[in-house]
């Protein structure tokens, strides 16, 4: 990509808010050496790995890149023999434990629960190298400061160090306590010059007070001396400093050594650790944005939807949506200075280069972007008074060095094209550079103020109007785009909302051609349509939605009540069964009986009277299988006419009838659902049950006032909580909530667990997700309802 094009795009300012999200200075350093590839193969790659890089996050949180340094300076110096210094030594024991964190980390992940594969990949392969860190830290402290357990030989040198301390200290001590000395002293206190303990002295004592002079005053009223008595402790002193030096230097010369022996894993392991910083840092940006990794096009189609600028920000940007590739490849943007129409333009542009770098881009799922072999924008006004350049010749030797790299994957944007001349030149000018850049097959997006271009919009095949919304009451614009519908002027409608007399007006009309009138008719026409199109739509997406939501909630409640009928039945059998059993064991223990007593008495009671109270007793007996409501139903149907009051036997459910369809069947209302049902599957109810039936019943409200889409839960205990989500989910439903949010809060995630083992099992449930940045993170659970 032309860095020119890069610049006017401000896609380096992009690249600077990504550079704040890396970690590590390796991380840093590969956003600043980011640019948009045209491979596709790369830019799959790159959109792979930062949609990776988002699973991650949200699944399991942050990646712990701390302690990892930039530590390659201190490896090649290994390689060539230097000795690495104590906080060489110390970043690099750190660097390779932060990548053990790192690996870790990802581990923990289950397979199951997220692939990952590419991140896998890269944290496999960073070595451990867990020996040469013990190593290190058994010589190196958190202070880059060599230990006294490094070595036997140090550990004693340091002792020894320490007594001959602790004798100058001795000394000194009584000579600040000793009467003789403190008249001649400036302060009593001990102090250092040069390594050396010294005593500060008034200038006049010089000869009384014995000693080495290692340093003086400013004004040289005071001497720091060195006592004689602890000079030679002091040379001891520094001869032991001096071993204890060598000594060190032999530990970091070992060490050094080791880091020499793995100096390629290594590097191996600080090259991985960058790559994944650069990774998730994206990752981290695509969450900043609320952005996604769209789709690549097979077919060289670009379509943004709701798509925002980066750089402005999200409570301010308005969404755009933009569609090309399938039926035009040039869009042409008209309409109102100040209305947006330079921002959509680098919107598009800078889209396409975040895309090509891996970037999530701000927009929704659907979007779709093509790889274009080069992304070039004219835009601004690149005036040089140095090249003696007017406005005009600025922006034509831009597209002539365009025009020079133009192909047919190509993606070309131009600001105000064939501005800075005379309107009919320069309108000539720009209709004939749009034709030769479709010709060779490449996206373009203009903008525009001329009436020619409208009209070449809207006759070319492969061309489109588009213009900036302008709201001509407040004076404002909307910075809405709209596609299809080319700009209108708004000078007439501006001017007389601003006051100026009608009559100028009018006279200003006049000097306007007819066609040119007829043009801005035909526009105000397609924007007023435009508009009550895109109401009408929106309003029949909203009832769509609705059904769709309304289908679902009785295709839901159907299979509830089937699954609870079939649970009756199964209950009422085996409830039937036992019966029977019960009823068939008395009965064969009362004949028992009657045949014992009438053996004792054969006169009074004959064998055919046993005989019928068998077959009374069998008779007595329920039968197996359940009646069906179809047995007891009139055999004659009766006839059914609007306002009666039915029984829909597929549902089970009361309603009343609304409209006769014809053809035996009927539009009947139940609650706040109207179904069309058939005459078969309709019982008619009688009028006292009618007259009975309270006028509530099939009036069925909504009513979301006092249910909020969230729960909070924080403070309760779990079985307190479940209790409460319970009654909650049921409220929700009833309320129409697609989406709830249950607040939990961090703590020691023993609630959480419980409330998201809860969900697992609710039946009303269908996914449920920790929140994303911006909506409360680990401490709130996001439930989707079915």
């Amino acid at each position: 990509m032309e860095q020119w094009t890069l610049k006017s795009l401000e896609f380096n300012r992009v690249k600077e808010i990504v550079k704040e999200q890396a970690a590590t200075v390796l991380g840093k350093e590969k956003i600043d050496h980011l640019q948009p590839t045209a491979v596709r193969e790369e830019v799959e790659r790159r959109l792979a790995e930062t949609s990776e890089g988002m699973d991650l996050l949200r699944l399991k949180g942050d990646v712990p890149f701390g302690g990892i340094r930039d530590i390659r300076t201190a490896i090649r110096r290994a390689k060539m023999g230097g000795i690495l210094n104590e906080a060489e030594c110390l970043d690099i024991a750190t660097t390779i434990s932060g990548g053990r964190k790192v690996k870790s980390h990802l581990r923990q992940l289950e397979v199951e629960t997220a692939a990952l594969p590419r991140l896998r990949e890269l944290t496999e392969q960073i070595e451990s190298l867990d020996q040469l860190e013990e190593e290190i830290f058994a010589c190196i402290d958190e202070h880059a400061v060599v230990k006294d357990q490094a070595s036997t030989e140090l550990r004693r040198i340091r002792q020894q160090m320490d007594a001959v301390r602790q004798q100058i200290q001795q000394t000194l001590n009584q000579m600040l306590r000793s009467s003789h000395y403190t008249k001649m002293m400036q302060e009593p206190l001990i102090t250092q010059r040069f390594d050396r303990y010294v005593i500060p002295v008034k200038q006049e004592y010089r000869g009384q007070f014995g000693g080495i002079v290692h340093d003086q005053s400013s004004s040289g009223a005071t001497l720091f001396i060195e006592p004689e008595a602890v000079v030679q402790l002091g040379n001891r002193l520094r001869e032991l400093e001096l071993s204890e030096e060598r000594e060190v230097e032999r530990i970091l010369s070992l060490l050094t050594g080791k880091v020499q022996v793995m100096a390629e894993e290594l590097s191996r392991n600080i090259a991985l650790l960058a790559e994944l910083d650069f990774i998730v840092a994206r990752a981290r940006y695509g969450y900043r944005v609320k952005g996604v990794c769209p789709a690549i096009a097979e077919d060289r189609v670009l379509m943004l939807k709701q798509a925002r600028h980066p750089l402005i920000p999200r409570e301010e940007v308005v969404p755009i949506d933009v569609e090309m590739g399938k039926r035009y490849r040039a869009v042409i943007i008209t309409g109102p200075n100040t209305g947006g129409k330079t921002v959509t333009l680098k919107t598009i542009g800078l889209l396409a280069l975040m895309t090509q770098s891996g970037l999530p881009i701000p927009a929704q799922e659907e979007s779709v972007m093509p790889i274009f072999s080069g992304v070039f924008a004219d835009i601004g006004d690149e005036q040089s008074i140095e090249q003696s350049l007017s406005t005009f010749s600025g922006h034509l030797t831009n597209i002539i060095q365009i025009l020079q790299h133009l192909d047919e994957a190509s993606l070309v944007l131009f600001d105000e094209l064939g501005a800075g001349t005379d309107p009919t030149e320069g309108a000539a000018l720009a209709m004939a550079i749009l034709e030769h850049v479709i010709e060779l097959g490449s996206m373009v997006v203009a903008t525009t103020h001329y009436s020619e271009l409208k009209l070449f919009a809207h006759t070319h095949p492969q061309a489109i109007n588009a213009s900036v919304e302008f709201d001509v009451e407040t004076l404002r614009p909307t910075y809405r785009l709209l596609i299809g519908v080319p700009g209108r002027s708004n000078a007439f409608a501006i001017s007389s909302r601003l006051g100026l007399p009608a009559s100028i007006i009018e006279t200003a009309k006049q000097h306007i051609s007819i066609e040119e009138n007829k043009l801005e008719e035909m526009i105000a026409s397609l924007t007023t349509e435009r508009k009550w199109a895109e109401e009408e739509r929106k309003q029949a997406e909203s009832l769509r939605h609705e059904a769709e939501e309304l289908a679902r909630d009785l295709r839901r409640q159907l299979d509830e009540w089937e699954e609870e009928k079939r649970h009756v039945k199964d209950k009422a059998r085996r409830e039937a069964r036992d019966i029977v059993a019960k009823a068939q064991r008395e009965a064969e223990e009362v004949l028992k009986e009657l045949r014992e007593w009438a053996k004792l008495r054969p006169q009074e009671l004959k064998e055919h009277q046993l005989i019928e109270a068998k077959k009374r007793l069998d008779a007595s007996i329920p039968e197996m299988e359940l009646s069906k409501k179809t047995a007891t139903r009139s055999a004659k149907p009766q006839k059914i006419k609007v306002g009666d009051e039915v029984l829909v036997l597929t549902v089970n459910q009361k309603g009343s009838v609304v409209e006769d369809l014809g053809n035996h069947e009927y539009q009947v209302q139940i609650g706040f659902l109207k179904m069309k049902v058939h005459r078969d599957q309709l019982e008619k109810q009688a009028e006292s049950n009618q007259k009975q039936m309270p006028k509530s019943h099939s009036t069925v409200k909504r009513s979301t006032s006092d249910v909020k889409p969230e729960l909070d839960l924080r403070g309760k205990l779990v079985e307190e909580a479940l209790m409460e989500i319970d009654q909650y989910l049921d409220k929700a439903i009833l309320a129409g909530y697609k989406q709830i949010s249950l607040i939990h809060g961090k703590g020691t995630g023993a609630l959480r667990t419980g409330v998201q083992e809860f969900l697992r099992r609710h039946r009303s449930v269908k996914s449920y997700r920790l929140g994303a940045h911006g909506e409360g993170g680990s401490g709130v659970t996001v439930v989707e309802l079915r």
